[in-house]
């Protein structure tokens, strides 16, 4: 596949914007062509809370099964509804047996438990906010600046390293001084203007300051709409079942191959305070579409994936008692993810402790002993080379990287 050239003019007004018209597509600056062979990265949001204890099973601990009576994921054996052999202590989800298990066998997946925030709320959406900003919670955040929008300017330079939020709305995390276009693929086959409309609009602004960013929007959507058409109409009309999440994973995957070095997509659906299940059940098929998902962004980089690293994560964890609806509460410590064909993988990293009722973070959750600052700084160091002063400015208060030979 040829490298496509699109997307290279700004969107200076809002008015500009809705007279295109483009769906999904949303242009914030100039960005510039991707090398296949440079580094890149993809953060991947679980919006909601996801279950720590049921992605990554503490299968060495016999309070884990006490307090999970109906809901805890048995400890690995020849019964293919119990957890999948990671290490003497952890154990992962059966139902990501044949998506991401074969990429942790081969070394490409490792996790980060008892991971997250100093944000200790358990608000969705203020810790969703505080993880975005990537700043510390002491007073002075600097609010519209997210971390992925200064670590994209820091790689600003000869060879810039190209942006791009896979959103309907520009995330937090992508907000701040560099401009960061953002586009939803999930709707692309759905245009709001046909092409006599569109030749009506660049009507409108011929001979004007923006006649050349209108001409280029629509050069935005007519390439990426011919790139997506064949998939899209396999996706059942572009519900996001785990078909669709997978064929949505392979758009993002292809637009990164070839245009792209930083992105973002976030993933809803992990707020499981009633009937959350256990090897089956709402829980078990939300783990299993995101698996499929990632497992065909792997397989779509193609020979990219080599230098790519994808980092999983949710706002936090939640309950490590089952409550008296089967389900979790919210939750503080979680689990990262890291996977990608320039991941050291096969491992699980980081400050540990054996989870017991007396190892609870106020009596009810995993603790935080690996800040995700901290974490994602040790991935940004090795994958770009970053100096602690420039860690330092994509997360003001940086206490230093922790790396555990993850890349």
């Amino acid at each position: 596949m040829q490298r496509r050239h699109f997307l290279r003019q700004a969107m200076h007004t809002t008015a500009a914007a809705t007279a295109l018209g483009i769906p999904g597509v949303h242009l914030h600056a100039a960005t510039a062509v991707a090398s296949t062979g440079a580094p890149k990265f993809l953060f991947v949001f679980l919006r909601g809370g996801m279950d720590a204890a049921s992605l990554l099973v503490p299968t060495s601990s016999s309070f884990y099964y006490e307090v999970r009576p109906e809901i805890a994921i048995a400890k690995p054996s020849a019964d293919l509804a119990s957890a999948l052999p990671l290490s003497a202590d952890w154990g992962l989800h059966p139902a990501l047996r044949e998506s991401l298990y074969p990429l942790y066998q081969q070394g490409e997946l490792a996790f980060v438990p008892f991971s997250g925030t100093d944000d200790l709320s358990r608000s969705h959406f203020e810790t969703q906010d505080s993880i975005e900003l990537g700043q510390l919670n002491n007073g002075s955040i600097q609010y519209g600046s997210g971390f992925l929008n200064r670590l994209a300017t820091q790689l600003q330079g000869p060879k810039p390293a190209a942006p791009m939020a896979f959103t309907d709305q520009l995330p937090i995390a992508m907000q701040g001084g560099l401009r960061v276009p953002n586009t939803s693929l999930r709707n692309l086959s759905k245009p709001s203007v046909d092409t006599r409309q569109s030749s009506i609009i660049a009507a409108m602004y011929k001979g004007t300051g923006l006649e050349g960013t209108v001409q280029s929007g629509f050069a935005v959507r007519d390439q990426v709409m011919r790139e997506m058409s064949a998939e899209m109409d396999a996706a059942s009309r572009g519900a996001i079942t785990a078909k669709g999440f997978e064929l949505e994973a392979r758009r993002i995957a292809r637009l990164m191959r070839e245009q792209y070095a930083l992105g973002f997509v976030d993933v809803g659906g992990w707020d499981t305070h009633v009937a959350q299940g256990g090897a089956t059940g709402y829980l078990a098929s939300r783990l299993d579409e995101l698996g499929q998902g990632l497992a065909a962004f792997s397989q779509e980089m193609g020979s990219a994936w080599r230098n790519t690293v994808v980092v999983v994560m949710s706002e936090f964890g939640r309950t490590f008692r089952q409550n008296g609806n089967r389900g979790t509460d919210h939750g503080h410590g979680s689990v990262m993810w890291v996977l990608g064909g320039a991941v050291r993988g096969k491992q699980v990293v980081g400050e540990q402790v054996q989870m017991t009722a007396a190892t609870l973070f106020q009596n009810r959750d995993y603790a935080v002993l690996n800040e995700y600052r901290s974490v994602l700084g040790g991935i940004f160091q090795r994958q770009w080379g970053l100096s602690d002063s420039q860690l330092k400015t994509i997360f003001p208060g940086f206490k230093g990287a922790r790396d555990w030979g993850l890349v």
